[in-house]
């Protein structure tokens, strides 16, 4: 005990030291946390072996609580892997020691920061851990109070229940004090201990700088077979008696003088190093799964959904693919991954309607090396934006599927129509963006958000269109396809998913009246085939883009941004959606065949 006391005073000054040299940072929620901090790593509960940061049976430690960065990094100090040289590099251009944890920093299990999100990436480790990798690490979590407000931790907190998440341990820093003052339950730590509780987890409610009483919570969480929650009582600023329990003092750094009188308090403080226990070096041990035959082809005509084009390419996929997980949230039979959960129910997680945290899970699950396909109505998907948002910056290798998009999923109304899903996922840094048109480019873009390492979206229709692609073609990420080409096009017309055959029955009727159109499948809206855009503009008149989405951020404005021409027209959805038909809806909307039609031929007069 004497040990974790001299430690903690040398992590105090490291956090002050480091953050007064920064001249910004978050010292006083550094400092509540240090003794939970302490005991876990150093206290014999914590295996890692820190020079193999990625060991698959080490246990993994998220702060949640991103703004405690500072004393993650002088935790990491304390055992040698970072110097004190390099701890004064905090929150400076080029380190990897930034404001809020990135995974530049090799100790830092995911990017966070954005509140609420550190305990879903946990529940997907430990889904890793206990179901797939079958290894026996353990998942801790450093929460604050004042995310607990968010909703995203509990739903995290009831799907780690019904997982039995015996692996998983939050651990919560009541400080208190939350960035303008007292949060929700202030010291109340039997309101968090009762909520908790009654979502199946054991509540273990202890004062958080009593090593005997910390040391006592963690004996009893590694002893569990419920996930846990230790729910600290600990003071804001603690060893600092002018920053102690004092208000307005979130997020600010102490000037040199206040850094000074803070040293002097803390008296003699002992430059020690200290060492975490190594786990014993286990390999994964995949549950054996047979993989089963799924040869099913698509024939020239037939009318399936890519909806239901996906859940089957899944199928037969995996074999190549072995760590696809698939999670859905409890649309399995709309997504149809209820296809996939048929033939593989041991990689197939239910998500329930908790959209943020199966983003976060899949984020937990990418980082411990998994493929996560993430399925559920384009609509829904934008209200776990923030956790996809969060996901780039983890660099996680994960493939959002959303399904029912646009005016043409019909009589639902609006509030299931995904109308801005384009411009929101073409929106991440180095997302790729998919819309295909039929049954087999699905399969086959599926394959290919497979084999790329990043962020993919692909974009499924609900109603069921017509083949038109053989196995034979080639459709690969940053491609597009030329289906109808003369050298009597007049105009070019760009359509994806449901409004590519809108365009080509526009060609027809337009054929018919001896005008000739381009039609272009462009079903990669980011990256864009640029080559061929620009030979059409070239070639033809006009491009008329035409796409079942809001136009800002979507379709039209990819391709004026990218080939920057007056010459370029859109045709998108413009007017509220209500119920209809998907027939009366693109007709409403100006985006059917008739719409492409009237354009061209108004065009054609000028």
């Amino acid at each position: 005990m004497k040990d974790l006391h001299e430690l903690s005073k040398l992590l105090r000054l490291y956090i002050l030291e480091s953050t007064t040299r920064a001249g910004s940072g978050h010292p006083t929620t550094c400092l509540s946390s240090v003794e939970l901090m302490v005991s876990l790593l150093f206290g014999g509960f914590f295996h890692f072996d820190a020079d193999n940061p990625n060991a698959p049976n080490n246990d993994r430690l998220i702060f949640s609580k991103g703004h405690a960065a500072p004393l993650l990094y002088s935790l990491w100090t304390v055992t040698g892997k970072l110097t004190e040289e390099e701890l004064l590099t905090l929150r400076k251009f080029g380190s990897p020691l930034e404001g809020h944890p990135v995974r530049a920093f090799p100790y830092s299990e995911a990017a966070t920061g954005s509140l609420g999100q550190g305990l879903s990436i946990g529940v997907g480790m430990a889904i890793n851990g206990k179901y797939l990798d079958r290894l026996p690490y353990k998942v801790f979590v450093l929460l604050g109070d004042s995310e607990m407000a968010e909703g995203s931790v509990w739903e995290a907190i009831q799907l780690a229940s019904y997982y039995k998440l015996d692996n998983l341990i939050g651990i919560i820093d009541v400080n208190r004090l939350g960035q303008r003052g007292e949060t929700m339950y202030g010291h109340d730590l039997d309101a968090y201990g009762k909520r908790i509780s009654a979502f199946g987890w054991k509540a273990i409610c202890i004062d958080g700088h009593e090593f005997s009483q910390i040391f006592k919570a963690y004996e009893e969480a590694l002893k569990s077979d419920t996930p846990v929650m230790i729910i600290a009582k600990t003071i804001k600023g603690k060893g600092v008696s002018f920053l102690e329990d004092k208000e307005g003092r979130h997020g600010v750094a102490l000037n040199e003088t206040e850094f000074k009188e803070a040293i002097k308090e803390l008296g003699e403080v002992k430059k020690v190093t200290a060492s975490v226990k190594k786990p014993k070096a286990l390999s994964p041990n995949p549950q054996p799964l047979e993989i089963k035959e799924f040869s099913k082809k698509y024939n020239i005509s037939e009318m399936v959904p890519t909806r239901r084009a996906y859940g089957e390419a899944l199928v037969k996929i995996f074999s190549e693919f072995p760590n696809i997980v698939v999670l859905d949230a409890e649309v399995s039979n709309s997504t149809y991954t209820e296809i996939f959960k048929k033939y593989f129910p041991e990689r197939f997680f239910e998500c329930f309607v908790a959209e943020q945290n199966m983003v976060g899970m899949a984020v937990g699950l990418a980082l411990r090396g998994k493929i996560p396909f993430v399925s559920t109505f384009a609509a829904f998907l934008t209200r776990a934006f923030d956790h996809i948002r969060m996901a780039q910056y983890s660099e996680a290798n994960i493939k959002f599927v959303g399904s029912h998009a646009g005016v043409s999923i019909g009589q639902d109304g609006p509030s299931q129509m995904g109308l801005e899903d384009i411009a929101m996922m073409r929106s991440i840094l180095n997302s790729v963006v998919l819309y295909p048109s039929d049954a087999v480019s699905t399969e086959k873009l599926v394959r290919e958000a497979a084999k790329h390492k990043g962020i993919v979206y692909i974009r499924t229709t609900r109603s069921a269109t017509p083949v038109i692609y053989d196995y034979n073609e080639e459709i690969p990420i940053g491609g597009s396809k030329v289906l109808k080409a003369s050298d009597k096009d007049l105009f070019t017309v760009v359509g994806a998913g449901i409004t590519l055959h809108e365009a080509l029955k526009a060609y027809e009727e337009l054929k018919g009246q001896g005008i000739h159109i381009r039609v272009i499948d462009l079903y990669s809206i980011k990256p864009l085939d640029l080559v061929t855009l620009r030979k059409a503009l070239s070639d033809t008149k006009a491009i008329i883009t035409v796409e079942d989405h809001y136009p800002a951020g979507g379709i039209g404005e990819a391709v004026k941004s990218e080939i920057g021409s007056d010459r370029v027209y859109s045709l998108a959805c413009r007017k509220s959606p209500k119920s209809g038909t998907p027939e009366e809806l693109l007709d409403y909307e100006e985006i059917s065949a008739k719409h492409i039609t009237d354009l061209i031929i108004k065009l054609s007069l000028l």
